[in-house]
């Protein structure tokens, strides 16, 4: 079996993963850019004195990673993590151990890791209150069944996509989430 720490090495770096991104880049950048981290000085000098890496499970096509990702390569910078990227449907045999609810490879999945390779946190696919919102948002379409079904869900994730690139809300929520799951680490 792979250790994490290989899973880690045969990563891509960022920059190298937003080069190749080719579905949701301009949002992904735009997130990014106008992102402005809060001065949490303490919790970036605890992380950096962690030394921890991170090994991002994630697709370019995925909405929530579209959101979460220009968010953590934020505190990724401040804190001193160490990211590789890896295609999720690349790499099913680390997803595979990373399933959500046991059933769903959702994505992104970060899995944050010591220097020995040891997981000691892993965060995704999305912050419990935008999971709250999405499952408001899908509850109101039609059965999958209904003629109709198709185009009303294609409406919704565009609204969502427009949703998570402009709702800075959103935003802070996810930042949130994410220092919630790495203090509790």
């Amino acid at each position: 079996m792979t250790t994490l720490n290989e899973w880690f090495e045969k990563g891509i770096n960022i920059d190298a993963y937003l080069d190749s991104m080719q579905t949701h880049k301009e949002n992904t950048m735009h997130i990014y850019d106008h992102y402005e981290l809060p001065a949490d000085t303490d919790f970036f000098n605890t992380l950096r004195s962690q030394k921890l890496r991170a090994i991002v499970l994630t697709e370019d096509w995925c909405g929530d990673a579209m959101l979460n990702l220009p968010i953590f390569y934020h505190i990724a910078q401040a804190g001193a993590i160490d990211v590789r990227i890896l295609h999720r449907d690349e790499n099913l045999e680390l997803m595979d151990q990373y399933l959500t609810n046991g059933k769903s490879r959702s994505i992104p999945i970060i899995i944050f890791i010591n220097q020995n390779g040891d997981e000691v946190a892993k965060w995704g696919p999305r912050a419990p209150e935008l999971q709250v919102y999405i499952d408001e948002s899908f509850s109101s379409l039609p059965d999958k069944d209904a003629p109709e079904y198709e185009e009303k869900r294609n409406q919704m994730l565009t609204f969502i996509t427009k949703s998570y690139r402009d709702n800075t809300d959103f935003w802070q929520r996810v930042y949130a989430s994410f220092k919630r799951g790495l203090e509790e680490a």
